[in-house]
């Protein structure tokens, strides 16, 4: 809500307060400011002038040379290239010496060999947002109300030495939606009275009943608590006064004209939005506040056609619909230039029901915005015979007797009790009666005398956010100021904070993969349906999660996987020459076993990794080196290893989802005697690799909560060696498809405890050994901690090896 602060002061003294000081005491009281706006952007030295001639230029087809009186003495001539100038215009002039925003200086000048002594300036020029303007003021020189004073400093006549501020509400401080209501609220922190006219008082009705001319019916009371119209009729339709129009730019709202703008205006005012239907095209002057209907359509002021649907509150004559309720009017009824006669509206309609039809129809008005947090019900009355005393004064309309109204509940203070020792105990304070009740006081909260302790609170209907006791307790507390109340050290046992084992883990691996050279990303949670049917090993078999209300198709899905937005940010990476690149991140993937998901979506914490690129550029001595498949598993396995599952983790070929279907597997942890697949890793198929337009890329993902729930990070430190170890080469000639994998896990139950390490070191196939044979070599490494192993010890421990690898897979020690 922005407030201007020469508004402000009229319904309560600012004197010796600025606007940068008001702006402090408010936020220090519960309510954010978030900026201080000052209008006037740099203007010195613009006065109101008249353009008391115009002529061509000699020498400029575009140029006209103006003779303008601007009060200073003596007619200046000024050169102007605005197409709308003419002569009998007030206008703004900067006279020479003057100053415009962004630091121009007007000086005396010569275009095409004519002087010009001044310059005319459009509303731009001035620092104003033109797009608040009417339109037809929104291009060429800014054209001035006939009845400017010539010489006028223009900051005065616009209103533009004022300051706005912008107040930055929580949704239960509905209240603050209106410049009464921000008025009280400064009233109450500077203890200033405050002065609030009243509305019907300069309002005279003549005799004819505005009930003979217009009828209300409302079917969901529910809905529509308070319905109220005004019959005016004979109105002029025109612009509003100046005044009017500063204070609704100031608000941010563009004036349209004086009907409009006054209804406008009084929504600022009360905060209790206003609409103004053309009459004469209401059937029969009903008015009927129902249900829309299936299949109902209704043109709105902005002239788009709005499906309807069974829960929207909507207007209609009987007949057809006029507006949508607590939203937007409808064009069929919208006050034109030709409209004399006006049905003046103002409602207290249901916050929920108008937030959805907000929503759903994408229709966001200052008028929606107010009903949503639901407006002050005491204030339907005032505000409609506000706007019907403005409308008599600025647009000749004739007020007919009464007001028409269709009322189901009675706007009523509300009474709270509120105990002095509670008030006390909850702030920690000693407040006496008296305090509490100046406090209270200042809010304008009545309050007799307390009873044992208790007072009896009447709380206005406006203030709708204060419902229970404790909410008194929070107008007290904000108002004796919060720096005011003591400080209590806390008592009782403290537990000192800290990370959880799975927040820890999760802290560690991302520094140790950032230190190990990877950057990290972070990705949307919301990706294009067509991700999701790439690797979902980790989800397979599932469903994806649909969003009800997406922000659009690319955004609708939530992620089964994170690999395919890295993929996209590999190609962003390379479309900006950035190619070896070797990035992961750590998030969550959602999943559902329901078609139609009526529970909460299963999630998986999993870490991702992409890898693409060189691993060592080239130089003069050595060729570049590509990425491979075991770049990314060494990658893994450091991983693995922090995680003390290096022992437990198997790879397993396979063919997972989008994967290359000969450089990719499946990563299994085998732990407790039971195995599951925890992830796959690998090169991506190389027709999805040529569809991103990628090189060779590598990725990794592996669900992160079966590693944290098994895993074993606390280290044990062993001593040095002091004693050789023996090595033993084999050579197995085994069948091709025993993987080397299932080799070393045999070899290393069956070493026992003297073998220290086992690892492959060539693998070889042809002719002499069979087409379905391969020759596997393997080092085997021996060590005794307490002794020096001797001949019969080494044969002992490797006897079973052999043993084992030839009972197991029918392995042949190659000569």
């Amino acid at each position: 809500m922005k407030v201007s602060f020469e508004w402000l002061s009229e319904y309560v003294s600012l004197d010796q307060v600025s606007a940068e000081e008001l702006a402090e005491k408010i936020t220090r009281s519960g309510i954010e400011i978030d900026e201080v706006e000052h209008r006037n952007q740099g203007i010195t030295g613009v006065v109101v002038g008249y353009v008391k001639s115009k002529e061509k230029h000699p020498d400029a087809d575009k140029l006209n040379v103006c003779i303008v009186d601007a009060g200073q003495g003596e007619d200046l001539q000024i050169v102007c290239g605005a197409k709308n100038v003419d002569a009998g215009q007030k206008v703004p002039v900067a006279v020479v010496g003057a100053k415009l925003p962004g630091d121009f200086h007007i000086k005396k000048a010569k275009l095409r060999g004519v002087v010009s002594m001044g310059m005319i300036c459009s509303a731009k020029e001035l620092g104003m947002n033109d797009k608040l303007l009417p339109k037809e003021l929104q291009e060429g020189i800014l054209v001035l109300p006939e009845d400017a004073e010539i010489g006028t400093p223009i900051t005065k006549l616009l209103a533009l030495d004022d300051q706005v501020l912008d107040f930055d509400l929580t949704p239960n401080r509905s209240d603050c939606l209106s410049m009464h209501g921000a008025a009280y609220e400064v009233s109450a922190i500077l203890g200033r009275d405050i002065s609030l006219a009243d509305p019907a008082k300069d309002l005279v009705e003549i005799s004819d009943a505005a009930a003979d001319h217009l009828s209300i019916k409302v079917d969901v009371p529910e809905l529509c608590t308070h319905y109220a119209a005004r019959y005016i009729t004979g109105v002029k339709v025109g612009p509003s006064p100046l005044w009017i129009q500063n204070r609704l730019m100031a608000a941010g709202v563009r004036p349209i004209n004086n009907i409009v703008d006054i209804t406008n205006y009084v929504m600022l005012e009360y905060g209790q939005p206003l609409h103004a239907f053309d009459a004469d095209k209401l059937e029969h002057g009903n008015i009927e506040v129902r249900l829309a209907r299936a299949g109902e359509t209704l043109i709105t002021l902005d002239d788009q056609e709005r499906k309807l649907e069974p829960h929207m509150l909507l207007i209609t004559d009987g007949v057809k619909p006029i507006a949508l309720a607590g939203v937007m009017g409808g064009a069929n009824s919208e006050v034109t230039d030709a409209t004399v006669s006006i049905a003046l509206e103002s409602a207290k309609f249901d916050g929920g029901t108008v937030r959805k039809t907000s929503r759903q129809l994408g229709l966001r008005s200052e008028a929606s915005l107010r009903f949503e947090k639901e407006v002050d019900p005491g204030a339907v009355i005032h505000a409609v015979n506000r706007a019907a005393a403005l409308i008599q004064r600025y647009a000749g309309g004739t007020v007919h007797q009464g007001i028409v109204e269709s009322a189901f509940a009675k706007a009523e203070n509300r009474i709270i009790k509120l105990s002095l020792d509670k008030i006390n105990r909850y702030l920690g304070t000693e407040l006496s009666l008296l305090e509490v009740k100046t406090i209270l006081g200042r809010l304008h909260f009545g309050c007799g005398d307390a009873e044992q302790g208790v007072l009896e609170v009447e709380v206005p209907t406006r203030r709708g956010d204060i419902t229970i006791d404790v909410d008194l307790i929070e107008e007290v507390a904000r108002l004796y100021g919060y720096d005011n109340i003591p400080t209590t050290p806390i008592e009782g046992p403290t537990t000192p904070g800290a990370l959880t084992a799975s927040q820890s883990l999760r802290r560690s691996l991302r520094r140790l993969l950032a230190h190990g050279g990877w950057q990290e990303t972070i990705s949307y949670s919301f990706v294009h349906p067509q991700s999701t049917a790439l690797f979902n090993a980790l989800t397979e078999g599932s469903h994806p999660v649909r969003l009800a209300m997406p922000m659009s198709e690319d955004r609708s899905v939530l992620r089964t996987s994170i690999i395919p937005q890295m993929l996209d940010t590999a190609v962003y990476n390379m479309n900006r020459k950035q190619d070896n690149l070797a990035i992961f991140e750590m998030g969550t993937v959602f999943y559902t076993e329901e078609q139609t998901l009526t529970r909460q979506p299963q999630e998986i914490q999993v870490l991702s990794l992409l890898l693409t690129g060189v691993r060592r550029e080239k130089q003069w001595n050595i060729g570049a080196e590509k990425v491979d498949f075991f770049d990314i598993k060494g990658a893994l396995e450091t991983v693995l290893d922090y995680f003390g599952l290096s022992a437990s983790i198997r790879y397993v070929a396979d063919q997972p989802q989008s994967y290359h279907p000969g450089r990719s597997a499946s990563v299994w942890l085998d732990v407790n005697g039971s195995s599951q697949r925890i992830g796959t890793i690998g090169q991506i198929h190389p027709e999805l690799q040529q569809s991103y337009g990628l090189n060779d890329t590598y990725v990794a993902e592996i669900s992160l909560q079966q590693l944290i729930e098994h895993a074993n990070s606390h280290i044990q430190f062993k001593e040095l060696a002091r004693f050789p170890s023996v090595e033993r080469d084999i050579a197995l000639v085994v069948d091709k498809d025993v993987e080397a994998g299932e080799l070393l896990r045999v070899i290393h139950v069956a070493g026992g405890e003297l073998l220290q390490d086992a690892r492959v070191f060539d693998v070889f196939t042809g002719s002499k050994l069979g087409e379905d044979k391969k020759s596997v070599a393997i080092s085997l490494t021996y060590r005794h901690w307490e002794h020096t192993l001797t001949d019969e010890e080494i044969n002992a421990a490797h006897s079973p090896v052999v043993t084992s690898l030839e009972q197991t897979f029918g392995a042949e020690l190659r000569k």
